[in-house]
């Protein structure tokens, strides 16, 4: 199963990630790693959010990512929200049989 996690982050995001960037993408790394994050990045026009695509049994792989993400953490993410999503077609994905 697939699970977006989505951020909403506060206005000064670009700036104010800087300090907790490298701790954050060695989190990103680790959760690549293990197979669990597929693609991440934020928004821009504007840099208001930030979207992230796990794989797992469960939204749990997600959820652990934003609890332990720094950017959390230190309150540059002012609220998340965990969805999952039925992929249909794509990269990765099984032909649909019609």
């Amino acid at each position: 199963m697939f699970f977006l996690l989505t951020y909403s982050v506060i206005p000064t995001y670009l700036e104010a990630r800087q300090q907790y960037r490298q701790q954050h993408i060695q989190l990103a790394n680790e959760a690549a790693k293990r197979g669990e994050l597929c693609l991440g990045g934020a928004l821009s026009g504007p840099a208001d959010s930030a979207v992230l695509l796990f794989k797992g049994e469960s939204e749990e792989v997600a959820k652990q990512f934003a609890i332990n993400d720094p950017y959390v953490v230190n309150g540059l993410v002012t609220n998340w929200t965990i969805r999952q999503w039925d992929i249909v077609i794509g990269a990765g994905v099984e032909s649909i049989v019609m």
